[in-house]
């Protein structure tokens, strides 16, 4: 484990000790957007341990596994896409179950959503990146006044709630440049942004490079169209 979390692959382990001669491995890969912004990557520890619970027949991970070793010894039409979702669910249990084991004291993204202000703010910015936010409008909406939710903001995630929601922003239009279906100026409003000026300015603090360059270097087949 510590040589995959190293990124040395492929790799041999060695391992003595009274146990089995044999151990079987079900590895899987599941890929996402790191750069330009990516929170919750940011947040995670480069490896959780987490194990099954054998005791119990309702295992949410233990059962999401079972399913994805049954959709891969038979193939079936849409296995791919099962296997693809399946995959996406465990992250998402994995993710939950590290979450229930942070300290009260922790700080970070993750911990920022289990508090009542923080949460309910992240909510409202990742459900709505292209609302004309303010601070006193979002401070409003989650229930808190502006000090108090620009202060357990920045305690928790670091940043200052429309600081945060410009990187949401350049990460959400990101990914509809990186799919082909948006020019500049399309993917500018759908994040918020009538200038497109204003938004590839506000793109290239955040992702290095302007949109353009970003579509070209990212794109899908369909982007160079």
């Amino acid at each position: 484990m510590r040589e995959m979390a190293a990124g040395r692959l492929p790799f041999v382990v060695r391992e003595g000790g009274a146990g089995p001669e044999r151990l079987r491995l079900v590895c899987g890969f599941l890929g996402c957007d790191v750069r330009p912004f990516n929170p919750l990557l940011a947040t995670l520890p480069p490896l959780l341990h987490l194990r099954r619970d054998f005791r119990s027949a309702d295992d949410p991970l233990g059962q999401l596994v079972d399913f994805t070793l049954a959709e891969s010894r038979e193939p079936r039409p849409g296995g791919d896409c099962v296997r693809l979702r399946l995959s996406e669910l465990m992250f998402v249990e994995v993710v939950r179950r590290h979450l229930a084991t942070l300290p009260a004291e922790e700080t970070g993204w993750l911990a920022g959503l289990r508090d009542p202000i923080v949460g309910r703010a992240l909510a409202l910015l990742h459900e709505r990146p292209a609302h004309p936010w303010t601070l006193e409008g979002l401070a409003r909406d989650v229930g808190a006044s502006r000090s108090v939710l620009a202060d357990r903001f920045a305690h928790f995630v670091g940043h200052p709630p429309i600081q945060y929601l410009t990187r949401w922003r350049m990460q959400v239009a990101a990914r509809l440049l990186a799919e082909g279906v948006r020019k500049v100026s399309a993917a500018a409003l759908e994040v918020g942004y009538d200038s497109e000026a204003a938004f590839s300015r506000a793109f290239k603090k955040v992702a290095g490079v302007p949109p353009g360059a970003w579509r070209r270097r990212h794109g899908t087949p369909a982007a160079g169209r």
